[in-house]
C-alpha cells in the first residue's frame, strides 16, 4: 500500500497538527490508495494498457474540483 505521506501541508505551508484532522486524512488516503489499486489492477487484467491506465488516473487526479471555487455556471 502507498504510505501517507509524513506531514500533510496547509496553504501557508504548515503543517496540519490537528490529530483529528490527522486522523481523517490518513483514513481517506488509505481508503483512496486501496480503491486505485483496485481499479487498477482490474483494469490490466482486463486488458487495459498499464501506462493508459496510469493516465487516466492521473487525468482523474488533474480534473478533481475545488471545494473552494465556485462551480462554473
Amino acid at each position: 500500500m502507498i504510505p501517507p505521506p509524513e506531514r500533510w501541508p496547509q496553504a501557508d505551508g504548515s503543517p496540519v497538527a490537528c490529530r483529528e484532522k490527522l486522523k481523517t486524512l490518513t483514513e481517506n488516503h488509505a481508503e483512496l490508495a486501496q480503491v486505485m489499486q483496485d481499479m487498477f489492477e482490474d483494469a490490466v487484467l482486463m486488458g487495459v494498457d498499464e501506462q493508459a491506465m496510469r493516465g487516466i488516473l492521473a487525468r482523474m487526479v488533474q480534473e478533481l474540483r475545488s471545494p473552494k471555487r465556485s462551480p462554473a455556471a
